[in-house]
């Protein structure tokens, strides 16, 4: 997918540095993952293999030089999205969670809409049927975060709100609860 010379791609192991980057900059800054500690750019590679393993989508989104974002000298990693299993347990095998960042550079742009929806694309054709995204949020917020907006605009909806379960950052979180069917009716 490209539009602007922003393309979506499938993760290959030498953008696991870059991923490592992206996503400790929300392990560190913020509440948008309840990991606390950045897992290496080696636990990256990991988990790209093993979703192509899985024959699950790891998707990148690559922004090409020149662009606003971009740092001189070509392409560059602005963002991911991926899946994993949503529990452990058999029973859950065709249900995923996903996961979108992007880089603080990228926001604003639209890529977490072309990944995301990228990503969903991809899950209906494999077997899996369920996609659930557990987003973090402050407890009483008045306005949705943009992951719930984003989510909500592509067809997730909100199925639970799971109050203050996380404590990160001196602070409490809820975790709010979207699902999207990728086989209604079947």
């Amino acid at each position: 997918m490209t539009d602007s010379g922003i393309s979506v791609r499938p993760a290959e192991s030498g953008d696991a540095e870059r991923i490592a980057d992206v996503f400790a900059g929300y392990v560190l800054a913020s509440i948008a993952t309840f990991v606390e500690e950045p897992p290496p750019a080696s636990e990256w590679e990991e988990r790209i293999a093993a979703a192509r393993d899985r024959k699950l989508p790891f998707l990148v989104a690559d922004l090409p030089e020149g662009h606003a974002s971009a740092p001189p000298g070509g392409l560059r990693v602005a963002g991911f999205a991926a899946c994993s299993s949503f529990r452990p347990h058999a029973a859950y095998r065709f249900t995923v969670e996903d996961s979108v960042y992007i880089a603080p550079e990228a926001t604003g742009q639209g890529l977490g809409g072309r990944l995301l929806t990228a990503l969903v694309e991809e899950l209906a054709q494999t077997e899996m049927r369920q996609v659930v995204a557990v987003i973090a949020t402050l407890p009483d917020t008045r306005h949705d975060t943009p992951s719930i907006v984003l989510h909500r605009r592509l067809g997730f909806e909100v199925v639970g709100r799971m109050p203050s379960v996380g404590y990160k950052r001196g602070q409490w979180a809820d975790t709010v609860i979207m699902q999207k069917d990728l086989r209604p009716g079947s």
